[in-house]
């Protein structure tokens, strides 16, 4: 009798015990499910501000760039200066994320500071070239045109990264590429309302045309060569290393249009021009100011997004706001939308479409192949 007493005597602590470790693990899971909620809402934040930062800066430059070619500006080398030259606002943000130590991939083994070097050359002067094509493109054209022949950009993102990323080359990834391209060939035979309309020549039409799809295909190249650069030669792509490849290349771009601006002989019309401004020489000066503030708000974007995603999912979020500048342009400067314009839009919108949807397949398919292994790991 006394033994079972005994017994009962101990079974009831245990007991006890055992609820209350059970309360601990359950409470304690609670908040590890919380902490990962409040993470993933602060994600999604994130993500979605860095979105709105990349389209408003895009938009609102690219407006900006046209509106300082209708109030009288005129220098090439001035409105591809403005486009590297507000890279100083991205300075803080070194010592805002030097502690970040979240990476997509990193690696001991880093290229020597010459060879850092060779690339900041090589990709601002890229850089320095492909701003001046996309300013002769804007000067040339209506920003309706122009921002529609800036999808070809989808096109030749998908052929450069079949080349150099080995990206796979899907049914709806060539369905984007035709549509696309059908577009801006619409746009390219379809020229005469655009010459008829702003006064232009079908001569500086034609150079419009070429150097903004020129712009696009070199801009498709610059991300790609980037994309390749970070995994084979840097190895790295921290959020630090990947703003050194916004700043410094943005400097030499600016240092090689200052050189234009020099050699062209347009350095001595700059004083000229801002006093002919249509709105005043105060207003020249806010454009400029404007233009190259917007356009490095989105590059913190496209910075943003390339370190809380991919590099991908940032160049088919720069290409979203392709189709609303034609809207915008018809709103601010009465561009003429006709028939040809709106069926160009509708294809430029569908071949985007089927490229988003083609990375969204892409992402599901990474995602269960990485759900799947992680399963495999914790059964074995």
């Amino acid at each position: 009798m006394e033994n079972s007493t005994q017994q009962v005597e101990l079974q009831i602590p245990e007991s006890s015990r055992q609820i209350s470790e059970d309360d601990y693990t359950n409470t304690n899971q609670q908040q590890q499910i919380s902490r990962k909620s409040n993470k993933h809402y602060g994600w999604w934040f994130r993500i979605f501000l860095y979105i709105i930062f990349l389209l408003v800066g895009q938009c609102a430059a690219t407006l900006l760039g046209r509106f300082y070619y209708d109030e009288g500006g005129n220098s090439k080398w001035m409105a591809t200066f403005v486009q590297s030259s507000g890279f100083p606002i991205l300075l803080p943000l070194f010592f805002l994320f030097k502690s970040s130590k979240n990476t997509a991939f990193s690696s001991p083994e880093k290229p020597s500071g010459f060879s850092l070097f060779l690339i900041y050359l090589f990709f601002g002067l890229m850089l320095a070239g492909d701003n001046l094509m996309y300013s002769y493109g804007l000067l040339y054209l209506p920003v309706s045109t122009y921002s529609l022949i800036c999808a070809s950009q989808l096109a030749f993102n998908c052929l450069f990264s079949l080349l150099l990323n080995a990206q796979k080359f899907t049914a709806l990834i060539l369905n984007s590429v035709v549509i696309v391209t059908i577009s801006a060939a619409l746009l390219a035979v379809h020229s005469e309302s655009d010459t008829t309309s702003t006064k232009l020549s079908a001569g500086k039409y034609a150079i419009g045309f070429v150097c903004t799809v020129a712009a696009s295909a070199t801009y498709a190249l610059y991300l790609s060569l980037l994309e390749l650069t970070f995994k084979r030669v840097i190895k790295s792509e921290t959020f630090n290393t990947i703003l050194k490849m916004q700043v410094f290349p943005s400097f030499i771009a600016s240092c090689a249009c200052v050189v234009g601006l020099y050699a062209s002989g347009e350095i001595r019309h700059l004083t000229a021009e801002m006093n002919g401004f249509n709105k005043g020489e105060i207003s020249y000066l806010m454009t400029l100011i404007w233009t190259a503030v917007l356009w490095q708000i989105c590059c913190i974007g496209l910075l943003g997004l390339i370190f809380e995603v991919s590099s991908l999912f940032s160049n088919v979020i720069s290409t979203l706001g392709l189709p609303a500048l034609p809207v915008l342009a018809v709103i601010f400067f009465n561009d003429k939308m006709d028939g040809e314009k709106i069926i160009a839009l509708l294809l430029a919108v569908w071949g985007f479409l089927s490229y988003v949807y083609q990375n969204y397949l892409d992402d599901s398919k990474a995602k269960s192949s990485k759900s799947e292994e992680n399963e495999a790991t914790i059964t074995h």
